[in-house]
């Protein structure tokens, strides 16, 4: 749902990631060796070498296919911004957001229905305004790249899906929102955010037990060694689980993934068919190490409260830019207040400012867990080479060696670089023992 990013702001904490082969890493000592030379074998070993010996299995053509990849979704995301911003101006700019107000107060006169019918519209014109970048951002560009195995049917049938989902929940959440605007005329960035924050609780809850089967079959892994595996290191590791659901992204994307998803008793664990058929046993294991990882070390908690912070700061910004620009221009674009249906396009502008200008300092939040959940993994699952085998396929759609300032700006998880390289140093030091 490539188009919807705008809709709901989360932080996705799962990493993607896929085994590979060609050039053989460093041989590890062969269980029951003796101390001695385990430790003559540590000495030997190099992680900066080994390292490199992993990223030598792409070749010249991958790199600058992943590159170029990667670097387009800077410029992408820069139009993405002024994009949003063009749609919001021109719905002000044009009166369309006041004339659509105007409309509704007519049909009716029940706020919370006024609101519901406004927030339909707006969302459906949302979508419609963005639907030509998202067709090529979310579908031709995914398909000249190699990593989209949907037809155009079958795509735009999961965007209708989506739209569908963002109509029902977008206008409630908003009649909501705009429930406590009214209310609360001077706080109602405090409550608001809190409001926010419940929906986004809630979101958490149903998702991977109403939502996500809506797009994708979730099946029992078959294979027993495998699941019997997967859910031993859960058990090690605290988690009560039972199950491991595997799902057919294939019918999408090339793309690998795995997560430990949901809250409470909607805790799911879940790995996709391209997982399976491309890493090896010892590649999932990593993999579902570092997904556990996240559950055991309270990610999700920490990134609700990390979260609800964010979302205050947003609504405190907006109210700040929102007041701003309606004084200035306020009455030619027909918008009377913060409670005013026909100042959502200016909440929404202002709010994606700050969340585009905060987009550094998100993605290194994010991007720190995701380096804890890959210790965590590592030190759980015990398969450093497993580990770096799956991280060469984050080079799908991931630059693999950035410089430090392009990934502090950029990254939302550490390098592919980095990541092995962190594996290769766990290897080495348990060699070395």
């Amino acid at each position: 749902m490539q188009g919807f990013r705008w809709v709901v702001p989360a932080t996705v904490l799962w990493m993607l990631a896929a085994g590979g082969g060609g050039a053989r890493a460093a041989e590890p000592v062969p269980a029951g060796a003796p101390a001695a030379a385990s430790v003559a074998a540590g000495s030997r070993f190099d992680p900066e070498a080994a390292t490199e010996a992993y990223l030598a299995r792409l070749s010249p053509e991958q790199r600058a296919r992943s590159d170029a990849y990667y670097e387009g979704g800077y410029w992408l995301g820069l139009w993405d911004f002024l994009w949003s911003l063009g749609i919001a101006w021109l719905l002000l700019g044009t009166r369309l957001a006041a004339r659509m107000r105007d409309a509704v107060e007519r049909l009716t006169r029940f706020r919370f229905l006024q609101t519901v019918l406004y927030a339909l519209g707006y969302l459906l014109a949302f979508w419609v305004l963005t639907f030509p970048w998202t067709l090529y951002e979310g579908y031709f560009r995914e398909h000249r790249y190699g990593m989209a195995t949907q037809g155009f049917g079958a795509w735009l049938g999961d965007e209708l899906m989506g739209l569908v989902l963002v109509l029902g929940f977008g206008s409630l959440l908003l009649a909501a929102l705009y429930a406590v605007f009214r209310k609360a005329p001077r706080t109602w960035w405090l409550w608001g955010a809190g409001l926010l924050l419940v929906f986004l609780v809630a979101g958490l809850l149903v998702l991977p037990v109403f939502i996500a089967p809506l797009f994708n079959t979730y099946t029992e892994l078959e294979e027993p060694a495998l699941r019997t595996s997967i859910l031993s290191l859960a058990r090690a590791n605290g988690i009560p689980a039972d199950h491991v659901y595997v799902y057919d992204a294939s019918r999408q994307t090339t793309q690998v993934s795995a997560n430990v998803s949901g809250l409470a008793g909607t805790l799911r664990i879940s790995l996709n068919d391209n997982l399976l058929k491309r890493a090896s046993p010892a590649g999932v294991r990593a993999v579902m190490g570092h997904e556990m990882g996240h559950y055991v070390l309270n990610h999700v908690y920490e990134s609700l409260l990390f979260i609800g912070v964010v979302i205050v700061l947003g609504f405190a910004f907006v109210r700040w830019g929102f007041d701003r620009m309606l004084a200035r221009r306020g009455e030619r674009w027909g918008v009377r207040g913060i409670a005013d249906l026909a100042g959502l396009p200016l909440f929404v502008a202002v709010l994606t400012v700050f969340v585009f200008l905060a987009l550094p300092v998100l993605r290194t939040y994010v991007r720190v867990n995701e380096a804890e959940a890959d210790i965590f993994g590592l030190n759980a699952a015990g398969e450093p080479d497993g580990f770096a085998e799956t991280a060469l396929l984050l080079s799908d759609y991931r630059k693999m060696a950035p410089g430090p300032v392009e990934e502090w700006i950029f990254f939302d998880h550490p390098s592919g670089r980095n990541r092995i390289l962190m594996a290769m140093r766990w290897k080495a030091e348990h060699l070395a023992r």
